[in-house]
């Protein structure tokens, strides 16, 4: 069990463990459509963290990849179709994340935060700019910076 979740009760936990996921869903699905591409960046994101994050959030991130690729196609699956209200329910979802982030030390709070800002960066360069590569598009750059969770640095 991660020390810094010990306080946190199961929907709690639970919600934290599905941040990278809704991030990654947000993001994605931002222009309407959710490719390929995406999936397979959230992915590969998600793996590459649970290994070469900073070392307080390794253990976070081993949590969050087990399974990672199957829960994100779950959630895909099960969430609404319409942009609007997917992006509505999951945006609801960051927010309430918020409160649990002021129950984390606060060290770990920010770089937990900030590493979903870094699963949103690059989510949304998967599909854009020149050969789909390095830019962010209009409906991505709206979310990237994931004003719904409330900055636990400030």
């Amino acid at each position: 069990m991660i020390a810094n979740f010990e306080q946190l009760d199961n929907n709690e936990k639970e919600l934290m463990y599905s941040l990278p996921i809704y991030v990654a869903i947000l993001i994605a699905g931002a222009d309407g459509k959710i490719d390929s591409s995406e999936i397979k960046k959230a992915t590969s994101v998600a793996s590459i963290k649970a290994t070469k994050s900073r070392k307080e959030l390794i253990e976070y991130f081993n949590v969050v990849n087990q399974d990672y690729e199957d829960k994100l196609k779950m959630a895909i699956a099960n969430l609404p179709l319409g942009v609007k209200e997917r992006e509505k329910l999951i945006t609801e979802k960051l927010a309430q994340s918020s409160s649990i982030f002021k129950k984390l030390e606060r060290p770990y709070a920010i770089k937990l935060y900030s590493a979903l800002k870094d699963i949103a960066k690059q989510v949304a360069e998967a599909s854009g700019g020149i050969f789909g590569y390095m830019s962010i598009g209009y409906e991505e750059s709206k979310l990237v910076d994931l004003k719904m969770i409330k900055d636990p640095s400030k």
